[in-house]
């Protein structure tokens, strides 16, 4: 039998990119509203009510807005917003994020698709803090940087239009330190703070690089880089939910190493590393990802999948990591 979707706000970057994904399938019939209809609220109504699923591609109000347009218990609501991704009444779409998270998923009806920093955040910071291995009350860090097209459509219009050459190559933001990833982050990795959250933007139009820097000479026990290393690999070594979160071999870098934050684009991958110095305490665990693939449409595809009661890799074409 085939599935009815319906992409509310289908003409927003993070929308135009899961219709492309989507527009393929045999197994999916897609609801397509025109200019106009997309901004009618009966037509809206009726197109998420005649669904199976529908995504939600909008800013928070109207997120909310339209998740109670849902008149009916059948219609299941994906949602890529802000709005509701710390809402007890909604299930966080990561998969990953723990055993049985997946399966939650599966039979949930209302699904908030995670942000592309906190996406990364927790993947690493979850795993460690559950194990007591990091302290929920730690001070935690995150450095971190996106392509352009992470900010919709008024950002990439900055970084592409006429005033383009304007624009700095590089620049930091969210500079009043209250970011709105952080309560999500804060709420699914568990800690007992808010982090101090650096985000930056470069001229590259997606693809994205999460560094959150560890002084373990400083925590209580002086774990050692290895143990996190495990921690994590055993986690995510169980490959459940299409084995997408991988974790490369523990890192001791050379001087010339680098990391390139567009290495995944084009996947619905994300890679973590871990680099240590373990003469002196240092850590870095760093985790690359598309933002608009694992950290956007590509999430929502996998969680769609889940939703379904398909395998979460379906419909994704990408070669996965040994």
């Amino acid at each position: 039998m085939t599935a009815c979707v319906f992409i509310d706000g289908e003409a927003g970057t993070t929308g135009l990119q899961i219709s492309e994904r989507l527009s393929a399938r045999r197994d999916l019939s897609l609801i397509h509203l025109d200019d106009a209809e997309r901004k009618d609220r009966e037509a809206r109504r009726r197109a998420l009510n005649d669904a199976d699923v529908a995504i939600l591609c909008l800013p928070d109000d109207a997120a909310r807005e339209a998740a109670g347009l849902v008149e009916n218990n059948r219609t299941r609501l994906i949602d890529a917003s802000t709005a509701h991704r710390t809402a007890p009444e909604w299930t966080y779409g990561f998969p990953e994020l723990v055993h049985g998270q997946e399966e939650l998923i599966r039979n949930s009806t209302r699904i908030s698709n995670p942000g592309c920093y906190a996406t990364a955040t927790i993947a690493m910071l979850r795993p460690l803090v559950d194990a007591g291995l990091l302290p929920a009350d730690h001070p935690v860090t995150i450095n971190a940087v996106s392509g352009y097209s992470g900010g919709g459509k008024s950002l990439i219009e900055r970084f592409e239009g006429a005033d383009a050459e304007r624009t700095p190559t590089f620049y930091a933001y969210g500079l009043t330190l209250a970011h709105k990833h952080l309560a999500e982050m804060q709420t699914h990795a568990r800690l007992a703070h808010p982090p101090l959250f650096v985000p930056s933007v470069a001229r590259f139009r997606q693809g994205m690089l999460v560094q959150v820097p560890l002084r373990l000479d400083a925590m209580a026990g002086k774990p050692q880089a290895a143990a996190f290393q495990d921690c994590l690999a055993e986690h995510y070594g169980r490959r459940g939910a299409g084995g997408f979160v991988e974790v490369a071999p523990l890192a001791h870098a050379g001087a010339g190493a680098t990391l390139d934050p567009q290495e995944l684009n084009g996947t619905n991958r994300l890679l973590i590393r871990l680099f240590a110095r373990p003469d002196c305490g240092l850590c870095l665990l760093t985790a690359t990802l598309d933002n608009l693939g694992k950290g956007a449409s590509g999430a929502a595809v996998q969680t769609l999948n889940l939703v379904l009661g398909l395998d979460p890799a379906t419909g994704f074409n990408q070669a996965m990591a040994a």
